[in-house]
């Protein structure tokens, strides 16, 4: 029997904030193969059926919602730094090796970029199964381009430590660097952090670095800019603690 493939499906930007219409967001076709697929693997069952609910009101779903498969990617145990162990993502494979494609959500965003679906995707590959990406926005890349920064070479370093001491010390790094490597360093934060992120960027960095903020993308009243820090710090902006933001920067 040929395995069914694992299919990496975008989800909308707008967790956590007024919901943006699919059609604005998601080509057409993502969400018909979505509708199509009766087996599910997701970060949260039920922001998934929340998902599959707005597809259904567009694209009849091969099930009824309530029989659709849904499961939940493991996390490691609580206080335990031992990895999930290789059975726990071959089992999320079954319907891939059964013959059934398989769709693989992300909260937000592309699935397996800056998420723990990239494990399952590993495990595709090593099991044989095949693997599609299904085309829809990284706030990462839509960040990048409206930054205006080097788009040529680039890092995502994700989020930086939350203690004060050691997030200047990172960032001080990350600066050093971008003006090393001519590179852009890419970071995001949890949305209620958004501000503290910013006030340590400002006061951690040097006045020519430069900073892009991209919030709130694909909402209605998201926004882009950038600046040197010196520009930034004569005019703070007021971040949304609700909306999602990527910060960027290229030190001179």
């Amino acid at each position: 029997m040929n395995p069914g493939t694992l299919l990496l499906v975008p989800n909308t930007l707008d967790l956590g904030a007024d919901e943006t219409e699919l059609r604005e967001v998601l080509p057409e076709g993502v969400m018909r193969r979505a509708a199509a697929l009766q087996h599910w693997v997701a970060e949260d069952a039920r922001s998934t059926r929340g998902f599959l609910k707005r597809v259904g009101a567009l694209f009849p779903l091969a099930l009824p919602l309530q029989a659709i498969a849904i499961t939940e990617l493991p996390r490691p145990r609580k206080g335990s730094h031992e990895p999930v162990p290789p059975a726990a993502w071959l089992a999320l494979l079954q319907p891939a090796l059964q013959g059934h494609d398989v769709g693989l959500l992300s909260e937000a965003g592309l699935p397996a970029v800056a998420d723990p679906g990239a494990a399952l995707v590993q495990a595709a590959h090593a099991a044989g199964v095949p693997v599609l990406p299904l085309p829809g926005a990284s706030s990462l890349l839509l960040a990048l381009a409206a930054s205006g920064l080097n788009g040529q070479t680039f890092a995502f370093v994700g989020y930086l430590p939350q203690e004060a001491g050691a997030r200047t010390a990172r960032l001080r790094e990350l600066e050093a660097l971008s003006r090393r490597l001519q590179q852009t360093q890419l970071i995001i934060e949890t949305p209620y952090r958004n501000a503290a992120l910013l006030a340590a960027l400002l006061a951690g960095l040097q006045a020519g670095t430069r900073v892009g903020i991209s919030c709130g993308l694909t909402l209605a009243g998201g926004w882009s800019r950038t600046e040197s820090v010196a520009a930034w710090r004569e005019r703070p902006p007021q971040l949304p603690d609700r909306w999602p933001a990527v910060f960027s920067l290229l030190a001179g």
